[in-house]
This record gives structure tokens, sequence and C-alpha cells, in this order.
């Protein structure tokens, strides 16, 4: 199964999305948006199963693939301008990288369970993430999904209209990456 005791992906070997949500009054006006990041992974195998499992994620380089919903399609400057709030959000300046990093992996109904921490804004906490492994004969596709609220990491979503319109407290995380197994 694995032959490498350690293996490293990145963003070109597949995607990190983050998916947002909108609450508020004016919810209808705002765009629940689907942003990209960058990030690099290393895992340590023992014994043909994943041990160890950390992912770094690069902040200051998300980028806005796409918003849904609003009065109207979401523009270039209107994507530049979500960028930069999120950014504010993050204060990328201060925070540059966003980290999990596993304290136990076990096998589960078609993957893993990774539990470890993850860190977001100087804040760590703990966080599980179930990823599905689909084996394709020397292909690996790996996949997964968890949800991440703001307010557990000291945030606070962007809003504007003096809330009327805000970001929810909670974004789905997605993954999907693939890799030539061994």
């Amino acid at each position: 199964m694995a032959s490498a005791a350690v293996w490293q992906f990145d963003s070109s070997d597949g995607e990190l999305l983050v998916t947002t949500g909108v609450s508020g009054p004016a919810a209808t006006m705002g765009h629940r948006l689907t942003l990209t990041m960058p990030w690099q992974a290393t895992v340590r195998w023992a014994d043909d199963e994943p041990a160890e499992v950390a992912v770094v994620v690069d902040v200051d380089s998300l980028e806005v693939m796409r918003g849904e919903g609003g009065v109207k399609g979401l523009s270039g400057p209107e994507k530049a301008l979500a960028r930069s709030n999120a950014l504010k959000v993050f204060d990328a300046g201060r925070y540059p990288r966003i980290r999990f990093q596993t304290d136990d992996v076990t096998r589960s109904d078609g993957g893993y369970r990774l539990d470890g921490t993850l860190e977001i804004h100087g804040t760590v906490r703990a966080h599980a993430v179930e990823v599905h492994v689909d084996e394709r004969g020397e292909t690996w596709k790996i996949t997964g999904e968890t949800v991440v609220r703001h307010s557990d990491f000291g945030l606070k979503p962007y809003s504007m209209m003096m809330g009327a319109m805000k970001v929810t407290d909670e974004v789905t995380v997605s993954f999907t990456a693939e890799r030539v197994a061994g």
C-alpha cells in the first residue's frame, strides 16, 4: 500500500476550499463565497497506515473563486474587496498560517478519522476531520469536509449595514487530493 515512509502534498495535488454563508435581514443581498487557499501537507506512515498528518495553509494567498447569490454577480473589483475583507478578518499580516496537526489517526469506514489540533488566528482548538480514501489501483483520491466556526478562534465574521448582512459564523472547509500510492 504505502512503500514510502512520508508523503508530501501541496496545492498542485488538489484543492482546499472554504465556503461561506450569509445571514441577517439583508442576507439575500450578499454572496456566499468560495475561497481557495494554498496548502501543504505531510503524511507520515507506520506499518502501512498513516500515523501522522500535518497541514499548513497560507492565508495571505487566499483567492475568491466565486460568489453565489446576491443581487447581481460578483465582479472582479468585488472579488478583490471580498479578499481584502477576508484577510482583515484573519489578520493575515499577523497570523499568516493556519495549521492542523494530528494527535491520532484511526481507520474508519472508507477512510480515516484525523483527531488533532487546529490553529487559526493564534488560537489552538481540538478538531477532528473525517477523510474518505478511494483507492483506484495505483492512485488514491482523498476527500474530506469539516465545519469551522469563526467564534471558536476569536474571529469576527465580516458584516456590513450594521449587521443586517454578515458572513455566517460557520464555514465549510473541503478538500480533495490525488496521489499515486507508494
